[in-house]
């Protein structure tokens, strides 16, 4: 075919214009540039020979579909062509895009740690695949179909158009070629382990995503988002809140062609962060970073409306630490293990063993109100909980080592043969035994290694002794 004849094995993508000069790009996902490929402008017939002549191959070439016709649109999929032809009067001229994957990765490519691999083949039953377009959301998508059809499930695909190229193991169902309710009762009867739906774009797509995952089979959603929240937020409105996380359970969210982050959904019953009136919890969903556990969003009613909100790290005040340490002196009359936090400038966590939180309350919430005018801040009594009391600890000093293959933390000759826990700034990563020569080793591809050099590139890494 004429068309082909513009592809080499690092064309992505080739546009031709009439009366312009055909350009293409070049190069992988993440990673390619806009290359003219020639210096003479095509002419509106042969544009539209070569838009016949690709009609025409549709007709007679295996793997071959003519997937959508419209008045002013044509959409094939050629083999592994994507073709996508325009004319008057939807464009204002006639145009033909053709789109090749240039890369068929296996998911052994991506190098997933064990934990996020069992997370995607096993675990997970409501995926969603995001990213920009041309990052590589299908590639990893077609990756993870092929793993999981050759582990003996049944997989299928619901596609529009079909462009996965797949093995001939996997059925794929064409939208434009059924009805949803057909696609809906097929799927439903056959029984697949594994659907995945490709290009989600419409509230129709969402809703027949959910309405499979609520029925039992097990979805992967590939959708279009600039960042890894915004895919959840696409089915806020479509579905009910509190069955989000029982349709979605993990985002995974592809940027140039690798994983770059992903998500775990739970739903929890709790304050929402920033807020301290026990009256105030409420149903939501937590939004987690996968790899370190880190809360990103919660996801609640507030009034009316669903609101995603961020959780960021407060920034702590120098004077806070100040006060917090005269406070815990304070507090050490009632007892010697307390922990102080502040809220803000005159709001105040404390928290105190069960044994003595009645007596600093008092009767009817007397002695506290006499505490509170006496510090002149507004005071919760919190139970301190044995991991905190653990967490408070001593600074050790240490130095890092980031070898090829592996992290290690030196710690001070003191500190072998100790019980070390390691933060990322106040959130706890691990906690480890020193070796004998002061020394905390971790593999830099593992969970926790990975999690650590994040730590130690942002400056946030904390070792304190228990």
């Amino acid at each position: 075919m004429i068309i082909e004849k513009y592809f080499d094995e690092k064309t992505m993508s080739v546009h031709l214009r009439e009366d312009a000069c055909p350009i293409a790009k070049k190069g992988f996902p993440g990673n390619w540039d806009m290359v003219k490929l020639g210096t003479e402008k095509l002419t509106e017939d042969e544009v539209r020979n070569i838009a016949e002549e690709i009609v025409n191959y549709t007709e007679h070439m295996e793997k071959s579909f003519l997937e959508i016709e419209r008045a002013g649109s044509t959409i094939i999929q050629l083999g592994m062509y994507r073709i996508v032809i325009t004319k008057k009067p939807f464009s204002d001229g006639l145009e033909i895009t053709a789109v090749k994957p240039v890369a068929k990765l296996n998911i052994e490519d991506y190098k997933l740690d064990e934990k996020l691999k069992e997370r995607l083949t096993k675990q997970a039953d409501g995926i969603l695949i995001s990213g920009s377009p041309g990052e590589g959301k299908t590639t990893l998508g077609r990756a993870l179909a092929e793993h999981l059809s050759s582990t003996g499930r049944i997989v299928k695909t619901v596609e529009s158009p079909r462009d996965m190229l797949l093995s001939s193991e996997i059925t794929q169902y064409s939208l434009n070629h059924g009805e949803r309710g057909e696609i809906h009762d097929v799927l439903l009867l056959s029984r697949p382990d594994n659907t995945f739906f490709d290009e989600m774009r419409n509230n129709d797509d969402f809703e027949l995503f959910a309405d499979l995952r609520l029925a039992g089979i097990g979805m992967v959603g590939i959708v279009h988002a600039t960042n890894p929240i915004d895919s959840i937020q696409r089915f806020i409105g479509k579905i009910e809140m509190g069955i989000i996380p029982q349709v979605i359970d993990t985002v995974v969210f592809v940027k140039h062609g690798i994983i770059e982050k992903v998500m775990e959904l739970k739903m929890k019953v709790k304050v929402p962060t920033g807020m301290t009136e026990a009256d105030l919890a409420r149903p939501m969903i937590e939004v987690r970073d996968f790899s370190s556990g880190k809360l990103d969003f919660e996801i609640y009613s507030y009034g009316e409306h669903t609101v995603v909100i961020p959780v960021e790290k407060k920034q702590k005040k120098a004077s806070w630490e100040l006060a917090a340490d005269k406070i815990s002196e304070y507090f050490k009359k009632y007892s010697k293990e307390n922990q102080v936090e502040f809220i803000s400038d005159h709001r105040i966590k404390v928290y105190l063993p069960n044994n003595v939180i009645s007596k600093v309350i008092g009767e009817k919430g007397k002695q506290i109100e006499k505490i509170e005018k006496e510090l002149g801040v507004s005071i919760d009594v919190n139970e301190l909980s044995k991991e905190m009391t653990r967490k408070k600890g001593k600074n050790v000093d240490y130095e890092v080592d980031l070898e090829k293959k592996n992290i290690l933390i030196n710690l001070d000759k003191r500190m072998k043969d100790k019980e070390i826990n390691v933060y990322d700034d106040e959130d706890l990563i691990m906690q480890a035994h020193s070796s004998k020569k002061a020394v905390i080793k971790l593999n830099r591809k593992s969970a926790l290694g990975k999690v650590v050099e994040k730590a130690v590139k942002n400056g946030t890494l904390n070792v304190k002794k228990n």
